[in-house]
């Protein structure tokens, strides 16, 4: 077993919960078998366990600096991403016309999984290069993709994502980032303002950084309605061929808690009134091109959290296996040897809770990728519903992870005592970086109004239902088919019942109310959602391990799952009821007392 995952759980979700198999069969994956799959992933362990694991606590004491008006990182970043696009792993998702290995999203995010685990600083890099290649390759003209998407997938350049503004936030509508026209085509245009928050926006591990930007065309319309999107690179080329700056600044290094071995800056463009951007697509529909990598990187930030729960659970895991203390509570003889600390009830309680929270979360990011693959590479007739539940469940897959990895990971140094607060031992170095997932890629709020506002009513309520059907299926499967487990049928068909219940009654007050009625607590609405669809997956992967101890097959891995779901369902699904609770009383205290009655 690995010191930060645990590869068999990758190769069971694979091929016990998710059938990789038939998957390999569409058309789109068929290069690829289950052999190869494994080699895959096993050079996705070589790669993390050599170039990328080892740095990690280093990267994290040796912050990036701004030095002359360049960031200088770590010199491992820029042979790390090197490997990555002479491995093939920028490119991984790619079609092969674009050099790329046409891999399923099922598997390449498993690779990611791992890296994140090993050394998640390092693993953003070529993550958000992946996602501003897919973008131009699949909305730029053939121009913009002759230029930069080679260099993005080769690791050479260094993609972002460039949204947030010192007076917008997540408040895309106030963007103030101006673009104007410099040819008669309406494609070259001269972008003026600055962006804050830019991961990887500036560093020296590359040849040139390349900004996929929102900016408002003057004379647009007001709001998200009137943005377009541009990519603006660092250094560009001009008529003949020459490289030249491109009027972009660094004028700020944050200092983060966490998170430390990639730099995150803020960016001034165009401050001489040199700075060209080239338009994506057709103007003023930005955002709906941007959401593309948006929505990716959301599932990416979800993936993230698990990786780094996984960390910290293997780390106090072999810790609490380890480390004697204190003896049962009915043995009086203090000569007696002590136990190690995994005896103790209440540090298996953080274990299973950790395990649940990690696994659980895995699970239902892969079970999104499986949705993604089918919405790519499925029949025709069934792509958009697969599209629509993965659009439901993608705040879910990005906040459950974050939210409760927080508390997965502070479990972790929990058991670690005194010791897990140290920088002698990984833990603290995790809590720092697992904060970071609930306020990237939109806040937990933003997300909750995302899924109650947006996600549950859209295309009529099709996507809700269709995820309702998934685990009502999964739950007939079990009474049918695996009797052990119809007891937690039961409990897990309560909760959709009482899920599905209160999502009726809000919807019902959303006819009736105003919108800041419906949504004042959209955020517990979005963790009821979520406590529910991980109890469908802890479900999902008890079907095939009971099986295998019905047909003596079973073993110590298939028995710890067995335990870890009698968990949730003993000590997590049961809060589903405090959270309906609360979502069915009428106090609106939120929304009724003064903000100065706020001291």
């Amino acid at each position: 077993m690995s010191e930060y995952y645990s590869r068999r759980n990758l190769d069971f979700l694979l091929k016990e919960v998710f059938d990789l198999e038939s998957l390999l069969k569409l058309d789109d994956y068929k290069k690829h078998d289950l052999d190869g799959v494994k080699m895959i992933l096993d050079a996705a362990g070589q790669l993390a366990d050599k170039e990328m694991r080892p740095f990690n606590q280093e990267m994290d004491r040796q912050d990036p600096q701004l030095e002359g008006g360049k960031v200088k990182v770590h010199p491992q970043i820029r042979k790390l991403l090197k490997k990555f696009g002479e491995g093939g792993w920028i490119s991984a998702n790619a079609n092969e016309e674009v050099g790329g290995q046409q891999l399923p999203i099922l598997v390449s995010s498993c690779a990611q999984f791992i890296f994140g685990a090993a050394n998640y600083s390092a693993s953003v890099y070529p993550f958000l290069t992946a996602g501003a290649a897919r973008l131009i390759e699949e909305h730029g003209s053939e121009q913009l993709k002759n230029t930069y998407v080679p260099k993005l997938y080769s690791g050479a350049w260094q993609g972002t994502m460039a949204m947030t503004e010192p007076d917008a936030g997540s408040s895309l509508s106030d963007v103030r980032t101006s673009a104007e026209p410099l040819d008669d085509n309406g494609t070259v245009y001269s972008i003026q303002g600055q962006k804050i928050f830019i991961s990887a926006g500036d560093h020296d591990a590359v040849g040139n950084v390349v900004h996929l930007m929102l900016a408002r065309i003057k004379g647009a319309p007001e709001g998200t309605k009137g943005l377009s999107l541009f990519v603006v690179p660092q250094k560009r080329f001009t008529e003949d061929d020459q490289v030249v700056m491109n009027d972009v600044t660094t004028t700020g290094l944050y200092h983060k808690m966490g998170y430390k071995a990639a730099p995150i800056v803020h960016l001034s463009f165009g401050e001489k009134k040199r700075c060209f951007g080239y338009l994506i697509g057709k103007a003023n529909e930005g955002l709906s091109y941007m959401f593309q990598m948006m929505n990716e990187a959301r599932i990416g930030v979800g993936l993230s959290a698990a990786s780094i729960g996984s960390a910290a659970y293997y780390a106090s895991l072999n810790y609490a296996k380890e480390r004697p203390q204190g003896r049962k509570p009915d043995e009086k003889d203090p000569a007696s040897p002590q136990i190690n600390i995994i005896e103790h009830s209440d540090v298996r309680r953080m274990l299973f809770f950790q395990k649940a929270i990690v696994e659980g979360s895995l699970s239902l990011l892969l079970q999104c990728a499986h949705y993604a693959d089918m919405a790519k590479a499925g029949k025709e007739e069934i792509k958009e519903i697969y599209r629509l539940t993965l659009d439901l469940l993608t705040p879910v897959a990005k906040s459950y992870p974050s939210e409760m990895g927080i508390l997965s990971t502070s479990a972790a140094i929990q058991i670690l005592g005194g010791a897990g607060y140290c920088k002698d031992f990984p833990l603290e170095q995790y809590f720092r970086e697992m904060r970071i997932h609930t306020i990237h890629e939109g806040t937990t709020g933003i997300h909750g109004i995302d899924l109650l506002g947006r996600k549950i009513i859209m295309g009529g309520g099709i996507a809700f239902r269709a995820f309702t059907e998934e685990v009502s299926k999964t739950i007939k499967k079990v009474k049918l088919e695996v009797l052990e487990l119809s007891k937690y049928g039961e409990k897990l068909n309560d909760a959709l019942f009482r899920l599905q219940n209160i999502t009726m009654k809000l919807s019902t007050i959303a006819m009736k109310e105003k919108k800041e009625v419906f949504l004042m607590d959209a955020t517990l609405y979005l963790e009821l959602f979520g406590v529910v669809a991980i109890g469908w997956q802890w479900l999902l992967q008890a079907i095939p391990c009971q099986i295998a101890v019905n047909e003596n097959r079973g073993d110590e891995f298939y028995n710890g799952k067995l335990h870890t779901m009698r968990y949730y369902f003993e000590y997590e699904l049961p809060k589903t009821e405090a959270i309906i609770a609360r979502l069915n009383s009428s106090d609106r205290l939120l929304l009724e007392i003064d903000s100065k009655d706020i001291l």
